[in-house]
């Protein structure tokens, strides 16, 4: 009898192999970050300077969270690369009845050539759903960073700056994964200075903190974080805020607002900084920690990172298929 049981049989499940995707910025070397900045920007500016490198692949997009940007940037990104994209939302797959994280993954490798996802589980299902049958994953979103938002954020900044070098930037409030994301992919721009003002017992979480700090003794980057913005640098090229609800998350202190309304984005902390531009990742609650003077003022970027997430997204696909064995 024919051997029908092998990595390479009729049944098509491949054998685990190494991970391959984009997980977290931390392991984005500058020059692949600095291309991915380069192609989205590129992108941006004309969609179709591209040959359709998807044209013929299934693009699992898999969101057990709420999105409106992210999903939509990639859906829509996926058709616009001539791949084709199939959503899965989240009671969809036998992951919700208890079916192993790994055993999905393989599965998943014989029908798709890349996964999207932003699930409720940790970042090591997403590695592990790409090691289990060597399917190319990115991660749309996890609890502990939004990379793909980064890649976005950075992007903007490209766009409205340029080179990077050099760039200030600070950041008011939540130490969340958009936050994480940030201090990973400013790690990699060199002499890049940001500082995360974010409120007490709301900071990065310690771990991403001192791995971007590690990653920016390679470009001279600096990465700092206080819990009172009186002590917030006289100088900023870059505001950025993010809301104060992570998505899909709760705080266990119910007085958490009245910690957070110091951190409050408003007229005032932007007049401090009167060359800086504005950026928030959306979406937003105007009069928590944004003022819509700030949010629809003309400083502000937040309406073009949205525009971005297209682009940005494509950027992602293309660098991740590309990484598919030949």
């Amino acid at each position: 009898m024919r051997d029908i049981t092998g990595p390479d049989s009729l049944l098509g499940a491949p054998a685990s192999g190494p991970e391959r995707g984009l997980f977290s910025l931390a392991e984005s070397p500058p020059e692949q970050l600095s291309g991915l900045l380069a192609r989205s920007v590129e992108l941006f500016r004309d969609r179709d300077a591209h040959d359709r490198p998807l044209e013929g692949s299934v693009v699992g997009v898999l969101f057990t969270r709420t999105s409106t940007r992210t999903r939509t940037a990639f859906h829509s990104g996926a058709v616009r690369l001539g791949g084709s994209p199939l959503s899965y939302g989240p009671d969809d797959l036998q992951l919700n009845t208890g079916e192993s994280v790994t055993d999905t993954g393989r599965v998943l490798a014989t029908m798709l050539d890349l996964l999207v996802a932003r699930t409720a589980g940790p970042l090591e299902h997403l590695r592990e759903l790409s090691r289990a049958g060597r399917l190319g994953v990115v991660n749309a979103m996890a609890a502990e960073e939004h990379p793909t938002q980064g890649v976005c954020d950075l992007a903007v900044l490209t766009l409205a700056f340029g080179d990077l070098s050099g760039i200030r930037v600070l950041y008011v409030g939540e130490g969340n994964n958009t936050a994480t994301a940030l201090a990973h992919g400013l790690a990699a721009i060199p002499a890049a200075h940001v500082t995360f003002a974010t409120p007490p017992g709301y900071g990065l979480p310690e771990q991403a903190l001192a791995a971007a700090r590690k990653n920016a003794e390679a470009t001279g980057a600096r990465i700092g974080e206080i819990h009172d913005l009186a002590q917030a640098p006289d100088e900023a090229d870059v505001v950025y805020t993010t809301r104060w609800q992570t998505t899909g998350t709760s705080k266990p202190d119910p007085s958490w607002r009245e910690v957070f309304r110091p951190f409050h984005v408003g007229a005032a902390l932007l007049r401090r900084y009167p060359d800086a531009v504005f950026l928030h990742d959306l979406p937003a609650h105007r009069g928590d920690e944004v003022a819509a003077e700030v949010l629809d003022g003309p400083r502000s970027l937040a309406w073009t990172q949205a525009a971005m997430k297209l682009p940005s997204a494509m950027a992602v696909l293309e660098h991740t298929i590309g990484l598919r064995p030949r």
